[in-house]
C-alpha cells in the first residue's frame, strides 16, 4: 500500500508539472512569421529593379550621375556638325541610334523608367549643355503610371512645356513627340492609361503649333483597335519590337529635317 501511495504522488506531481508547461505556453504570444512586402516603399513590386529605384531616388533624383562622365567625354559639336540629342526613357534607351540612324550625330540621353519632372532637372546637363542643333522629346508614359508619384496631365504638360522652353530659349530647335500608345502598364496594372495618353497628345500637338515646334505623332500609325501597341510592334504593350522603330525612325526623321530648316 504504501508502494501505491508513493506511485500516485509521483504521478500527481507529473501531471500538475505538465499542466502548469501547458498553461504557460498558451500564455506566451504566438511567434510571429515576418512576411516580406509585397510592395517596395514607393508603391512598387518588390523586386530589386524597383529597389534600387527608391534608393536611387533618394541619393540622386534626376539621375545626373548617369551621364555625366559620357557628356564631358562627348566634348563639342564638331564644325558644321547637326548634332540632336534624344532625350526620354526606357523608350528612348532602347532605340539604337546608330542601327536607325547610321553615321547621324544623333546621342542618346534616354533613362528606363523616367519622368518628365526627373528629365526636367537633369535637362541642362544632358542636353543644353551638349550644344545640339535638335531636341527630340519622348516622354510622359512613366509620369502616368506613377514611377515617381502620382502626376496630372497638368504637371507632365508643364514639364512638357519647359523642357522644350529652356532648349528653345537656348537657340535648339525642338521636336515633341506624342506619347506612344499604351493599353495598360505591366509594372502598374489596372491603369488603362489610353484616354490620358490621347488628352496629353492633343495638348502637346497644339502646344507645338502655338510655339511654331515641330510634332510627331507615333500614336496615330501605331495604335491598335484598343488603343494600345499591338504585338507585332510591342513586346509588352509599351516597348517597341524593332518594327516599331522602324516606324518611328522614319518619323522622327523626317521631323528632325523639318526642324533644321526652319
Amino acid at each position: 500500500m504504501q508502494q501505491w501511495g508513493k506511485l500516485a504522488c509521483a504521478v500527481a506531481i507529473s501531471l500538475a508539472t505538465i499542466t502548469a508547461g501547458a498553461q504557460q505556453s498558451a500564455n506566451k504570444p504566438a511567434t510571429q512569421t515576418t512576411e516580406q512586402p509585397k510592395t517596395s516603399p514607393s508603391g512598387h513590386a518588390n523586386n530589386a529593379y524597383w529597389n534600387e529605384h527608391d534608393r536611387q531616388m533618394l541619393v540622386d533624383f534626376p539621375l545626373l550621375a548617369h551621364f555625366h562622365d559620357a557628356d564631358i567625354a562627348l566634348g563639342p559639336p564638331k564644325p558644321g556638325e547637326d548634332r540632336v540629342v534624344f532625350m526620354g526613357d526606357s523608350i528612348t534607351q532602347g532605340w539604337d541610334l546608330e542601327k536607325y540612324f547610321p553615321g547621324k550625330p544623333y546621342v542618346n540621353r534616354g533613362i528606363s523608367g523616367q519622368t518628365t519632372p526627373q528629365m526636367l532637372v537633369r535637362f541642362r546637363q544632358d542636353v543644353i549643355h551638349l550644344d545640339p542643333k535638335v531636341v527630340v522629346i519622348l516622354a510622359g508614359t512613366n509620369d502616368l503610371a506613377g514611377n515617381t508619384g502620382p502626376e496630372n496631365p497638368e504637371q507632365i504638360e508643364d514639364n512638357l512645356a519647359s523642357m522644350s522652353d529652356l532648349a528653345h530659349a537656348n537657340g535648339i530647335k525642338v521636336v515633341l513627340c506624342s506619347i506612344l500608345p499604351a493599353y495598360d502598364y505591366p509594372w502598374k496594372p489596372n491603369t488603362f492609361p489610353a484616354h490620358k495618353i490621347d488628352e496629353i497628345n492633343t495638348w502637346i500637338r497644339n502646344f507645338a503649333a502655338e510655339k511654331g515646334y515641330v510634332y510627331i505623332d507615333f500614336h496615330t500609325p501605331m495604335k491598335d483597335s484598343r488603343d494600345g501597341l499591338p504585338d507585332n510592334l510591342s513586346k509588352d504593350g509599351v516597348h517597341p519590337k524593332p518594327a516599331g522603330f522602324e516606324i518611328m525612325s522614319k518619323l522622327v526623321e523626317t521631323g528632325i529635317e523639318k526642324a533644321l530648316k526652319e
